[in-house]
Formats: structure tokens, C-alpha cells, sequence
């Protein structure tokens, strides 16, 4: 059964002319490291292993960066999902706090690939805002507020006396350069282009179909037949782990994005920060280059297979209202709508590592609105891991850690 995860005309794959085509796999090669998974995940691994002297091979069961990477907002923020009081069941307080100072390493080391490499992605270094419109929820985004500001970080606190925007605040959390966005489409097509260059090795219409462990390697097997041996398999594949694995990572849910038409009088406040909303499940949006604005949320439980028209076209018409109340002043016109699915976690963060049973079986899954952040903290940490070197923060993203 061919079960679809993304649906309708995603913007970013849209907008970008038909980057490099990659070769599919007609030969057994070796190599140190078998990367599964060519979106930005596999993209960001390849790169740091890569840029670590580590011979690596990314096998892409379809195209490069046209699965969930395509409908990805790209719209980066430091903090979680949810605000740390509400994940002190999960979790410790200083947990988050380090969470959130390794979100804005991740940012740094974004900035830096684009200060080397060039900013071919349209990257933007922004601002972050979480606020609400309702008085009842104050209390908490105060709670928010103290916590960022007492940990150090450069938070400013938003209410009706002081909001700079044109909606309603009754209470906000303003995170100087927390946040960022860039064209996904185009940022892992940058970091694979560097790569190459160095030796990475990229096929895509090669779907793994089996996998086996022997005691000095792993050999995954393509669909024409083809071996690929390595000393360790990374799994990049986001949600779709059961080939590997029948552990549950995850919760799985269907999210929708709508874009709009280039807007002529959109105000440049909202060119240079990040914004999301305390609604459950809460709304976010960001800006484009070229004025548009892109809104995503109103996630529902996973839908197996996402064409039930009838149901995404009422999520999408609820994102256009919620954007239609923010800006009553604008003209909204929407050009894309699309949807697919994402995977969470209770503490909101991905998982990073081993697996706890198959020492040659790691794994790279950035679960939770943070995913291309944590990915960015995995390329870093796994590479330095084979290389020999465990980083204390690995055990934040541990796989069995809710065994």
C-alpha cells in the first residue's frame, strides 16, 4: 500500500526550479557510514560527517528533499513546542533551559554554514515571539518570560502597553535573535552541494528494503538489489522508522500550511521575527522574500492517508480565517495549501544516538518543531560520537530515555 504523507502544492518545492538529480544506486559500494534519508536531516548528517573526514552514503528511497522537508515552514526557534512549566512532567527545568541554549547553538551554526558557504537559501536571522491574546493565560507567559530571563537570555516582555504589533498581545515573550528561516528546498540542496565537493556520496530512487547485521558490519540492500556495507546505518527518515526498528518513537500528527500571494503593504516588523500563538494546537508564521506570508497549524491526529479532501480543506480554511483575524488591513489572497505528517514527543525533544540494543544502528530523528535544529545538534554530536568523543548532551535526545 502506497500510503501518501504530504499533500497538495508545497511551496517551497514549487517555487524552486528543478535543482541536481541524483544518480540511483547500480553498483555495491562501501563506505564508513550509511546515512537513510535524503531530506534536510540526512542533508545536515551528511555534511558534518563529511566536513569530519567521515566517508558517508545518503540513500534516498525517492527524491532529494521532496518529502516532509518540502512542507517544512522553516521557521526556527530556540524554544520547544511547549513552555517549560508544561514539560516539568517530562522533564527538569534545567533540562529545557539547556535545550533551549543548544537551539541557539544550532542557529550559530546555520549562520556560520552561510557565512562560509554563501546564503543561497534566502536565510534570515530573526527574531522569536510566543504570545497570547487571551487574558487567562497571562499567568503562564509571564512564568515563560521569568524563566528565559532569569537563565540569561534576551527576552523582552510584551502586553498591551508595549506591543509593536498589530494584533492583539495581551501577553508575549520577545527573544532577541531566537529564531530564523530559510528555504529548506534550497538549504539542503546547499549543504549537499558542499559535501560532494569533499566526497559525499548522494543517491536518490534507492529505497533501503533490507537491512542486515553482522558482527563487523551492516549491509542495507536497495531495490534493484544493490549493497551498500558501512560500519554503522544513521537513521534520517523522520517518522517513518519501521524498518529498523518496532520501537515507538513518537506521536504522530498531520499539520497544514497555507501561503499567500506576494502582500504589497505587509509592515517589515514581520520581515524580521518568528511569531507563534499559545492556542492548542498552537499556530505559527513567518514571512517570505517576496512578501508572502506563511501560516501553519491546526495540527489533527495522524491521518494514514491524507487525501480526505473534504477534512484538510477545513483546516485550511480555519488557518486563512486565523490569518484574516491577525491582519484585517491586509489583502489575503492564498496560493498554496498543503499538509503532511510530523512526529512529537512528550519533552518535546528528538532522539539522538545508539540504539540501546544494536550498537551499529543510530539514529538522527528531529521529532517536534524543532526538527531541523536538533538535526544540526545531531550532525555535530554523532560525528564527534563515531569519532569517539560523547557529548554530555546527548543524553537529553537518549533513545530509550522513557523506557
Amino acid at each position: 500500500m502506497n500510503i501518501q504523507y504530504v499533500q497538495g502544492e508545497c511551496f517551497f518545492r514549487r517555487i524552486n526550479k528543478l535543482k541536481k538529480q541524483y544518480e540511483y544506486l547500480t553498483e555495491d559500494i562501501n563506505t564508513e557510514v550509511i546515512i537513510v534519508g535524503g531530506g534536510v536531516t540526512g542533508a545536515i548528517l551528511g555534511y558534518y560527517f563529511t566536513k569530519n573526514n567521515i566517508d558517508a552514503v545518503i540513500l534516498e528511497k525517492s527524491r532529494i528533499a521532496h518529502g516532509s522537508t518540502s512542507i517544512t515552514t522553516s521557521l526556527l526557534q530556540y524554544e520547544l513546542d511547549s513552555k517549560a512549566m508544561e514539560l516539568k512532567a517530562y522533564t527538569s527545568i534545567d533540562n529545557v533551559i539547556k535545550s533551549y541554549k543548544l537551539g541557539i547553538k544550532a542557529l550559530d551554526e546555520i549562520e556560520e554554514f552561510i557565512n562560509e558557504y554563501g546564503n543561497t537559501c534566502e536565510f534570515k536571522k530573526t527574531d522569536s515571539f510566543l504570545y497570547t491574546d487571551k487574558k487567562i493565560e497571562i499567568k503562564e507567559i509571564e512564568q515563560e518570560y521569568k524563566i528565559r530571563y532569569e537563565a540569561g537570555f534576551p527576552v523582552e516582555f510584551i502586553d498591551e502597553t508595549n506591543n509593536p504589533f498589530s494584533f492583539d498581545v495581551k501577553a508575549g515573550v520577545l527573544s532577541k535573535g531566537g529564531g530564523a528561516q530559510f528555504d529548506p528546498y534550497k538549504f539542503t540542496h546547499a549543504l549537499l552541494d558542499s559535501s560532494c565537493k569533499k566526497g559525499l556520496r548522494v543517491y536518490e530512487n534507492s529505497e533501503v528494503t533490507c537491512i542486515n547485521y553482522t558482527e563487523n558490519e551492516v549491509i542495507s540492500e536497495t531495490v534493484y538489489g544493490h549493497k551498500v556495507r558501512g560500519k554503522i546505518l544513521l537513521v534520517a527518515t523522520g517518522y517513518n522508522t519501521e524498518l529498523f526498528t518496532k520501537r515507538a518513537f513518537g506521536i504522530k500528527t498531520t499539520a497544514f500550511n497555507i501561503a499567500t500571494k506576494p502582500i504589497e503593504n505587509l509592515r517589515e516588523i514581520y520581515k524580521s521575527v518568528v511569531i507563534r500563538d499559545n492556542e492548542v494546537p498552537y499556530n505559527y508564521f513567518r514571512t517570505t522574500n517576496d512578501n508572502r506570508i506563511i501560516i501553519g497549524g491546526k495540527d489533527i491526529n495522524f491521518m494514514p492517508d491524507i487525501f480526505n479532501e473534504k477534512l484538510c480543506e477545513k483546516q485550511y480554511d480555519k488557518l486563512e480565517q486565523r490569518l484574516k483575524n491577525l491582519f484585517p488591513d491586509l489583502n489575503i489572497e492564498i496560493d498554496y495549501r498543503y499538509c503532511g505528517a510530523f512526529a512529537s514527543t512528550q519533552d518535546n525533544l528528538g532522539f539522538l544516538g545508539k540504539d540501546p540494543n544494536n550498537k551499529k544502528l543510530w539514529y538522527c530523528l528531529g521529532y517536534g518543531a524543532n526538527g531541523i535544529l536538533f538535526a544540526i545538534l545531531g550532525g555535530i554530536m554523532l560525528s564527534q560520537l563515531y569519532l569517539g568523543t560523547a557529548s554530555e548532551d546527548l543524553k537529553l535526545f537518549q533513545v530509550n530515555r522513557f523506557d
